[in-house]
């Protein structure tokens, strides 16, 4: 009698890697007008997180938006830019 081995291949699912949308500070635009640009741009974020996203860059210079998939954040930033606002991405790590 033979025995037969069959090896069964490990699969393991990599979440793909998280990038952080950072808010930086302007002089240019008003406080509603942020709120707003951030509350059309990611539809999740509610009013008051908004609020409270514009008022960390306003204090401190720099707010983090939302931590998302690379694409979503390069569309978020791009979309934040188009409409005045100054932000970036970075790896969450």
């Amino acid at each position: 009698m033979s025995v037969e081995t069959i090896e069964k291949r490990s699969t393991s699912r990599r979440l793909a890697p998280r990038y952080r949308v950072l808010l930086h500070n302007d002089d240019y635009n008003s406080m509603e007008y942020v709120v707003k640009v951030l509350m059309t741009t990611v539809t999740s974020i509610s009013q008051p997180q908004a609020v409270s996203i514009m008022m960390e860059a306003h204090h401190n210079g720099l707010a983090l938006v939302i931590s998302c998939a690379q694409e979503h954040a390069e569309f978020y930033c791009e979309t934040l830019t188009n409409h005045g606002l100054i932000s970036t991405i970075e790896p969450d790590e």
